[in-house]
This record gives structure tokens, sequence and C-alpha cells, in this order.
């Protein structure tokens, strides 16, 4: 058989693998996994009526441009409309600064194409999301981890402290990434306090921010979480922020609609790089979010999501409770798809996975977000996809699988 490694570029050998999507790859194979995995959104609250209606508008039509190739920036329309739902979330944006991207993980490779050369330090919480580890690393970054204050988001002092550290010894040091809003994979929200600092710092150091928000309408419990929801970008006066979103957890990931928004002169070239990447994303896709966003299918389903997530967090904490009583524990996350679980003495995440696969269950290490070899005490659990029952039933499963260790 032939060995292709030696055909294999230096990016092509040094490919980091998403550890998220790999689970995905077990979920595909096995009956009756529960999965603790993926964050994906809840199906059973896809608009799926609308989206019919929506289909069928737009093919009886018979308009080409609804099948054609399209311009790489985006259609025209969604981007005005992107716009709009940027003013709700008081961030003030021109169609020059928007770019529609195939999902938000696209905007992370574009940015790692057109910003990062090999050997540059990025800086990234401690712990950070895998697909961004994942960009920065296949474009050749130093990724350097900056820690993260308990249910607050990242230390403001460490991140000075590393920034001029890696600048010292003689690395290149322009982009700050995070995911201030219900982080993934954490849940911490950052302060207001701590996003107005963030800004003044980045002035100060000449940095660039990658503000990834995904969950920031996937607020729980009250308007104070909306509030302190309030993006970066939305006070940015001197062009510091790269803000990143998606329609994937408010409308359906399978669309592939995500944005950026970012000074103009830096959003032409990301247009420049996506020509090479998909020449545009899916036209059909882009025309059927348009006509959603048209008919305010954002605005009614919000509080239901939120509503539906809320509650299956509560019920996993309960499940987790009664399964593994005080030997796990988490901080309560305000929104988003996760609990971020700090396991037992005697577990270790990835021995725990796999006597949890044996028990046909799985979830993310907790490693797998750390650029540091660190978290091998963590894991993350998602509560997004999985129906109430599987939830109570995973949590058993889990209890089961952490016993062996407890036992030693």
């Amino acid at each position: 058989m032939t060995d292709y490694s030696r055909y294999l570029s230096p990016m092509g050998r040094q490919l980091h693998e998403s550890a998220i999507r790999r689970m995905g790859a077990v979920l595909a194979k096995a009956d009756d996994l529960v999965s603790f995995a993926a964050g994906y959104p809840d199906a059973t609250l896809f608009p799926w009526d609308a989206f019919r209606e929506i289909s069928h508008e737009l093919l009886s039509s018979r308009d080409a441009t609804v099948l054609q190739y399209g311009p790489t920036r985006g259609y025209a329309p969604l981007i005005e409309a992107i716009v709009g739902v940027l003013d709700g979330r008081a961030i003030t944006a021109t169609p020059d600064q928007v770019l529609i991207t195939s999902g938000s993980q696209q905007g992370l490779d574009l940015i790692a194409r057109v910003l990062v050369s090999p050997g540059d330090s990025v800086l990234v919480e401690l712990p950070a999301y895998t697909g961004a580890i994942s960009a920065f690393k296949n474009a050749g970054a130093n990724l350097v981890g900056v820690r993260q204050d308990a249910g607050d988001g990242i230390n403001l002092e460490d991140l000075d402290a590393v920034c001029l550290r890696e600048r010292a010894a003689g690395r290149t040091v322009t982009l700050l990434y995070l995911v201030p809003n219900f982080q993934n994979p954490t849940g911490s929200l950052l302060s207001l306090e701590k996003r107005q600092r963030l800004l003044e710092w980045a002035e100060r150091r000449d940095m660039l921010i990658v503000e990834d928000d995904p969950y920031g309408v996937l607020y729980f419990d009250d308007a104070a979480s909306a509030r302190e929801a309030r993006p970066i970008r939305a006070d940015d006066r001197h062009g510091r922020v790269i803000y990143l979103s998606t329609f994937s957890k408010t409308l359906a990931p399978g669309f592939r609609v995500g944005w950026m928004v970012a000074p103009a002169s830096l959003a032409e070239r990301f247009e420049t790089a996506k020509q090479a990447v998909d020449l545009m994303s899916g036209a059909f896709d882009q025309r059927i979010v348009l006509e959603a966003v048209r008919r305010g299918l954002l605005g009614e389903l919000a509080p239901r999501l939120r509503a539906q997530y809320q509650a299956k967090r509560i019920v996993m904490e309960q499940a987790l409770r009664r399964a593994c009583g005080d030997r796990l524990t988490w901080p309560a996350p305000k929104g988003g798809f996760f609990l971020w679980a700090t396991l037992p003495d005697g577990c270790v995440d990835q021995a725990l996975l796999d006597r949890a696969v044996e028990q046909r269950l799985i979830f993310v290490i907790g490693s797998a977000f750390y650029v540091d070899g660190s978290g091998h005490d963590k894991i993350r659990l998602s509560f997004s996809a999985p129906t109430l029952d599987r939830i109570e039933e995973g949590a058993k499963r889990l209890a089961a699988a952490m016993q062996p260790a407890l036992a030693t």
C-alpha cells in the first residue's frame, strides 16, 4: 500500500483534528448511545413548517438567483438584514464591514489565513473552543493560554502579563480570541466591566480581539443576563474587534450561514481569501435565512429557545446530583449549551471517557480545550440536543463509569 504521508505539505502533516468532531464520528457508528458531546441544537425546536413554506415559495418562483452562483461577500439583501440583526445587539455596522461565512467556523479559518503567520502567538482562554484551536494551529500559530477567573471570564492581569512575556521573547502577538457570552466550554459570562477594560487594553497594546458570539441570545433567567451579554464589539470605537456570529444556534446549523463583522479594509481581505476557499456560501441557504429573518422567526423563536435550554440545564443538573452526588461539581451557566464539570480525585478525563464509551455514553474531555496540556480533571457535558429521558439515562451511565475510579 502506498504511503501517502510523503506527499503531504507541512500544513498537511500538522493538521489538528477537532475532538468534538471526533466524538461525532463515534456517535454516527453507535446504537443506543447517549451523547453529551457535540453542542447540537435541539432539532425539535427547528421551525420546520416555516422552512418548508419558505423553500416552496423560493423554488416555485423559478428565480435563477436562488440556485445560481452569487457574490463571495454574500447575498446583499441578507447582509442588509444582518446589519439590522446587529443593530438589535447594539452593534453599529455598514454592509461593507459584513461578510457572510459558511458558519462562524469559516470566519475563524479566514482570520487565521489572513492575519496569522507561522510562529505568531495567538492568545486564547484556558480553556478555549476546540474549533478555534484547530483553525489557528492549522495556520501554524503558537497558541498561548490565558487563565480564566471562575465564572467571570478571562483574567485581565494574566492576559497582559502573557502578552508582554510573548513580545519580550521576540514573538509577534496581535490577536486575542475569546467567547465572552456563555463560553464554550465553561459557560462563563464575561463581566461588563471586563469587556470595557479589554477594549482599553487592546488599544494600549495594539491588539485585535476576535469575539466569537454564537450563544449571546441564549441567556437564561432574566433580563440581567441579556444586558450582561452585550457584545464587546458594541462599544468598540477604534476598530479593535472582529465579531463572529451565526444562525446555527437560533435557526438551524444545516444552513451553514454565519457572518463576520470587521473593519472594511480587513473585510475586503477576508473576502479575497474566501474566493479561494468556496467562492461563496450557499445561495439557497442564504435566501431561506433571509426570509426567516424578514418574517420575524428569530424574534419568535428566541424566548422558546431560552426556556427550553434552561429547562434542559436544570434537568441535567438534577440528574447529575441524583446519580453522582457531590462527586461531580460545576458552575451553573447563565446561558448556552454546556456544563463544565470538575471530576473527583481519582478520575482522569480520557480514562473516564473510555469507561463511559463502554457504558454507551460520550462527552468531550476537558484537556481537549487546553493549549497548555492541562484540564484532565474536567469534562464538558452538553445538554442542548438530548431529550430529557436521555439526559437522565446519561447521568446514570456517567455515574457508573466514574465508579471504578472512585473505588480504588
